[in-house]
C-alpha cells in the first residue's frame, strides 16, 4: 500500500502559474494525497499592509494595493486557464478581500479578527488557484477537490496566535476525509488558517503554514508530511551567512526543533509537534530542485555528531531584572514568568545569579510597555537591545569536556554577554552584539563543521 503523503508548498512555490505548475507536478510525483499552500509569494505582506493603510484612512493607497493584488492573481488564473466557475470564486474573494478593507478603512480600526479574515483571503485564493493547476498535471488519471480547511482545522479563539484543537482536528479528519488512501482524489487546501469553535476565521501566526500541514498529517494519520521550499534541505547554518554550508542529509526531530526555535527560517518553529506525537517522517526539499537529496527529520538519526548545525537568532535583546529580594526567596521567578504569561510573551534562554534573572526575548519586546511595568514590581529592569542569540545544535553537548574551550577559542575577541547551556543536551546557546553575531556563526562553523570534512 502506498504511504500517506501530505505535501506542503510555500510561497515562493506558489510565485506564478509557472511555479504552480511545477509544483503541481511535484505532489504528482510523490503521489501526496493531501496538498497544503502558503498564499503566493508576497501576498500576505500585502493584505497587512492593505489593513495597515486602512487603519491610516488613505482610501486611495488602499485601491493601489487591492488592483495589484487582483492583477497578480487574474494573471495566474488566465495563464491557468481556469474555468469560469472557478473564476468566479477568485473574484468572490478578491470582492470581500475589499469589502473587508473598505470596513477597517470606514471605522479606522482592524481588530485581531478581522486581521485574521483578511489575511485568510491569501491562502484561500492560492488554493483556489493551485487546485487547476493540480488538475492540469494529474489530467483524468486523479480528481483534484479544494478543500476549505477551516472545516477540519479547529482552534481556540486566540485571534493571530491560534492555538489548534488537536482531538477536535482529528474526529473533523476522520469524519470528512475516511477514505485517503483508497479514493483516487487529491485534495488542496489552505495552510495558516483555521476556524474557532463560534466559526469564526483563526489564523496560527506567521510561517503556520508548516504547522498545518503537520497538523493535517497527525489528523489523517498520514505516514510522510513533505516540507517543500524553496531551499533544497536544512544546512548547516544559513548560507547567506556562510557559503561554506553544507546540506544535511538526515536530522532528528529533537536537533530540528532546536533549530527551528534558534532561528533557521526553512521550518517554523512549532512544525514538529506533531509529527512527533504522531511519529510522522517529515521530508524538506526545493520545489525548483525536487531531485536534490533534501532532508529527512525522523525521530532518530544514525550518526549523532557533537555538532550538527548551527543557528542565528537576530534581533534579540536581553531583559535583565534585579533585586536583593531575590536572594533565598521562594517563588520569585514564578512571579516573573506569571508576568510573561499574562501577556503572553515568550522567553528563548535564560539565566540567574543570587540577585538577578537575565533572559532573552525578542526585540519588539522591549517596548512592551504594560509587561515592562508588571516587570519593575519586582525590582529594576535593565535593557540592552540589539543583541544575537547564536546556538550549536547537536548531541550530547551538555556532557562533552572540551567543548566551551573550543567555542570560546574561536570567538576571542567577540564578547559573550549571556551563556546558556545545561538544559538541554542538544543546545549551547550564547548572546553576542547584534552586528557580531554572523562572523560568530562563520568562526564556529569553520571550527565544528569545515574542518571535520
Amino acid at each position: 500500500m502506498d504511504q500517506l503523503v501530505v505535501a506542503k508548498f510555500g510561497g515562493t512555490s506558489m510565485a506564478d502559474a509557472t511555479a504552480m505548475l511545477r509544483s503541481a507536478k511535484v505532489s504528482r510525483d510523490h503521489k501526496a494525497k493531501v496538498i497544503v499552500v502558503s498564499a503566493t509569494s508576497g501576498t500576505t505582506n500585502q493584505l497587512l499592509d492593505l489593513a495597515s493603510m486602512a487603519v491610516k484612512g488613505s482610501w486611495e493607497e488602499c485601491e493601489k494595493i487591492i488592483v495589484a493584488i487582483e492583477s497578480k492573481h487574474h494573471l495566474i488564473a488566465s495563464e491557468l486557464k481556469l474555468k469560469p466557475e472557478q473564476l468566479k470564486i477568485v473574484d468572490q474573494l478578491l470582492s470581500e478581500m475589499s469589502t473587508l478593507a473598505r470596513g477597517i478603512n470606514l471605522l479606522r480600526e482592524c481588530s485581531p479578527r478581522a486581521k485574521d479574515q483578511i489575511q485568510s483571503i491569501g491562502e484561500r485564493l492560492s488554493s483556489v488557484l493551485f487546485t487547476t493547476a493540480v488538475q492540469t498535471i494529474f489530467e483524468d488519471e486523479t480528481k483534484a477537490a479544494w478543500l476549505d480547511v477551516r472545516s477540519v482545522l479547529i482552534t481556540d479563539s486566540q485571534h493571530g496566535k491560534a492555538v489548534p484543537n488537536i482531538i477536535k482536528i482529528a474526529n473533523k479528519c476522520k469524519k470528512l476525509l475516511p477514505n485517503l488512501r483508497s479514493e483516487d482524489t487529491v485534495y488542496i487546501t489552505q495552510g495558516f488558517i483555521g476556524k474557532d469553535e463560534l466559526g469564526l476565521t483563526t489564523t496560527l501566526g506567521r510561517g503556520g503554514s508548516d504547522y498545518s500541514a503537520t497538523l493535517i498529517g497527525e489528523g489523517i494519520g498520514a505516514d510522510l508530511v513533505q516540507i517543500w521550499t524553496d531551499v533544497a534541505g536544512i544546512a548547516t547554518t544559513d548560507p547567506r551567512i556562510c557559503p561554506n554550508a553544507q546540506p544535511i542529509d538526515v536530522i532528528s526531530f529533537k536537533e530540528a526543533a532546536e533549530l527551528a526555535v534558534f532561528g533557521a527560517k526553512v521550518l517554523h518553529p512549532t512544525t514538529l509537534s506533531p509529527a512527533l506525537r504522531a511519529n510522522i517522517a517529515v521530508f524538506v526539499g526545493s520545489s525548483y530542485e525536487a531531485e536534490a537529496k533534501g532532508t529527512w527529520i525522523r525521530k532518530s538519526s544514525d550518526a549523532t555528531p557533537l555538532v550538527r548545525a548551527m543557528a542565528i537568532k537576530r534581533d534579540q535583546a536581553l531583559l535583565t531584572i534585579t533585586t536583593p529580594k531575590m536572594m533565598n526567596a521562594y517563588g520569585f521567578l514564578a512571579n516573573i514568568f506569571n508576568a510573561f504569561a499574562l501577556h503572553k510573551v515568550s522567553v528563548d534562554a535564560i539565566t540567574t545569579s543570587e540577585i538577578s534573572v537575565s533572559m532573552t526575548v525578542d526585540a519588539a519586546t522591549a517596548h512592551h510597555k504594560e509587561l515592562l511595568h508588571d516587570l519593575k514590581r519586582f525590582g529594576d529592569v535593565a535593557l540592552e537591545e540589539k543583541q544575537a542569540l547564536v546556538s550549536l545544535i547537536g548531541n550530547n553537548i551538555n556532557h562533552t569536556p572540551g567543548l566551551g574551550s573550543r567555542i570560546f577559542k574561536a570567538l576571542a575577541d567577540i564578547n559573550v554577554r549571556m551563556v546558556c547551556q545545561g538544559a538541554s543536551k542538544h543546545n549551547f546557546c550564547f548572546l553576542v552584539n547584534d552586528n557580531e553575531g554572523p562572523e560568530a556563526i562563520k568562526r564556529l562553523h569553520h571550527e565544528f563543521i569545515e574542518r571535520q570534512l
